[in-house]
This record gives C-alpha cells, structure tokens and sequence, in this order.
C-alpha cells in the first residue's frame, strides 16, 4: 500500500489517514521507514498464540473505532489478509464503500491458500472499486457478477514498491556495499537458491516436504541456500529441526524488505509459497518454483516466469536441477515478460477514486 499512500497523499483534493494492525508487527516497521510513511493509527493488534477468531474480533472492533473517528468517506484495504477482510467489513456494517487493492485473485480453493481465499472472495463482495492487477483478475471479477462499472485493472502495487526499491539499491554505492559486507559468509562461486515458506496448508506436511528437497539440493557442490525463515513457530521448529547445520545452507533472521530485495537481484533462483514474491521475481528476470498446488497468480505460469511444483520432493528437486543444468530453460523462464504491472498502478488507483468519488471528508 506504501505506493498508494504516497499517491494519495500527493493529491491536494483527499485527506488522507494511515491506519496499521500491526499484524506482523516485526515485517510492519521497517518498510513504514523505508517509504516514509507514518500511520496516523498504529493498534498492535498481536498477541501471542492468539486463535484466527480472536485476532479477527480484535482488528474488527479496533479498526471499527478508527473509522468512528475518522468518518472516512472511503475505506481502502489491501490483497487477503485478515486486516483486509476484518477492515472491509467494519467499513460495510458503517455503510462506508470500500476499495479493494489486489482485487479478483483466485485459486478456486476455498482452503488453498487458508484463510486468505475466503478473506480476498468476501472483501471484493463487499467493495465497490475493485483494482484488479491483471486482465484475468478483471475477467474474473465480471464472472462473478462484479458490475463492470466497479473494476479497473491497474497493474499490481507490489511492482510499483519494487521497482523504486531496486532502483534505490542500484544508484546508492553504499548499499551495495553495505548487503555485501552483511552476506560475506556467501560465495561468489555458488549459484544461490532464495527460499521462503509460510503457508499454513504446508504445516501438514508440505513445510517438511521442502526441506526434504533443499536438503537434497544443498549436496550439490555449485548451489547455496538461503533461507530467511518466517517467525510463526511452527515454520521455526521444522526448519531449524530438518535445515539447521547442514552444509551449502544458511538460515537467516526475516529480512527487511531493502535487503530481501537485494537478495532477490542476487539469487539465481527462487523457491517459495508466496503470492507476492511470485510478481516480484519476474520484474527482476528470477524464475520462481511455486510450492503450492494452485496459486492465484496463474499468470506468472502462464507466462512462464513460475512453476507450481507442490510440495512433492521429487518434483521440486527435478524442476531446480533442471534451472541449474539447463541453460536454455533457465533463460526461457528469466526472460519471460512480467503480467503483473508497469509501476503506475497506485496513480491508475488514485485516478479512479477521484473520478468516482466527491471528495467530503477524508480518504481512510
């Protein structure tokens, strides 16, 4: 959303007020210091082994307090999270419209990803601006009936982030010198294997499938793997259990935004359960081996810049080995076009509210 802030807040005609959750409190900070950008609201709303009911009742009232305030005229929430859908629908029980950023993914899945399909599915049925990032986002927003009225396909915010992001890190020296010096331990030697995994439909086994996999890989003598591991405890204790001490592999705190993204440029090729991380790869040429069976970013398959390789061993062994060994393939894949934006999407967003909206009070 950092990009659409800063959109927003460019345009003298809206008031505009930031309010965080705080959901993931310790990834939140730094990229609110990165894009300078300071909530007006902050709840910090986490709280340890805290069930998806409580969480969701507590962002529910909280934010439902925040908006009593502000008396926003419109409410803008972000992709699939449960701040999104708990946001979307205190603004609804307020009669306030609401925009959806991210609108129309889909996996068809209503457990895969889980929560987040059915919290995406009910906040578009609640608002009435739907940005969607992509032209089959837009396609299926009218399947579903959205009115035609109500969908603008913009291109993705994520890529809008991106770029002035590895722009910043490819003009400023001192960057590059500083993720240097921070990665030593790294070879220059050794293609890198970039991995995240967080999904709560792997914890049943998948989480350890991929370890399997990458325990597989790292006896290759040309491949390092990095592995910066989620803080949800369950992810901690199955990978320090299966990865920790292993050779060719390092495990690594989370990481701020400015350096994940410097690790991307780095890395040869990138394995993970991400949404977001599937649109990024591809603007900076990194194929990307999807562990998941379905993924609301078919698009990125489709233009073969990812693959959905599941959680299967095998099959993830057998797709990396073939990026490593095959030239060609490796060159297909990082050179395909990106489907996911231009980086003009938070100004195509902004224009559409103002088009649409007469601005009274402020835009939440």
């Amino acid at each position: 959303m950092a990009p659409v802030v800063a959109e927003l807040r460019r345009r003298p005609e809206l008031e505009t007020f930031v309010c965080v959750t705080a959901q993931h409190r310790e990834m939140l900070d730094q990229v609110l210091e990165l894009f300078g950008v300071t909530p007006d609201f902050d709840l910090d709303i986490m709280q340890p082994g805290q069930s998806l009911e409580s969480l969701t009742a507590r962002i529910l009232t909280s934010l439902g307090a925040v908006i009593d305030k502000v008396a926003p005229d419109r409410v803008l929430v972000h992709g699939d999270t449960t701040t999104s859908f708990a946001g979307a629908l205190a603004a609804f029980y307020r009669r306030i419209p609401v925009g959806h950023v991210e609108a129309g993914l889909r996996t068809g899945d209503i457990m895969a990803p889980w929560p987040e399909e059915m919290n995406r599915r009910c906040v578009d049925s609640i608002a009435d601006l739907l940005w969607a990032p992509t032209a089959q986002a837009a396609e299926t927003l009218r399947r579903e009936g959205a009115p035609e009225a109500n969908i603008f396909e913009t291109g993705n915010t994520v890529i809008d982030a991106l770029l002035h992001t590895a722009l910043m890190i490819e003009l400023d020296a001192g960057i590059g010198a500083q993720m240097a010096a921070r990665f030593d331990f790294l070879s220059p030697h050794k293609r890198l294997i970039l991995v995240t995994g967080h999904r709560r439909e792997n914890f049943d086994g998948g989480l350890d499938q991929m370890c399997v996999a990458l325990e597989r890989l790292s006896r290759r003598g040309d491949v390092e793997i990095l592995w910066p591991v989620h803080p949800n405890p369950i992810v901690q204790r199955t990978v320090q259990a299966r990865m920790a001490g292993r050779n060719n592999v390092h495990l690594i705190p989370p990481q701020d935004y400015l350096t994940f993204v410097a690790l991307m440029r780095r890395a040869a090729l990138i394995v993970t359960d991400s949404g977001g991380i599937q649109e990024e790869a591809p603007s900076l040429g990194k194929p990307v081996l999807v562990t998941r069976d379905q993924t609301e970013r078919q698009e990125a398959v489709d233009a073969g810049t990812a693959l959905l390789v599941g959680t299967n061993a095998d099959r993830i062994v057998a797709a990396a080995e073939r990026l490593l060994d095959d030239a060609g393939f490796y060159r297909a894949m990082s050179e395909a076009s990106n489907p996911f934006g231009d980086g003009l999407a938070a100004r195509r967003i902004v224009d559409s509210i103002i088009g649409r909206d007469v601005p009274r009070g402020g835009a939440g």
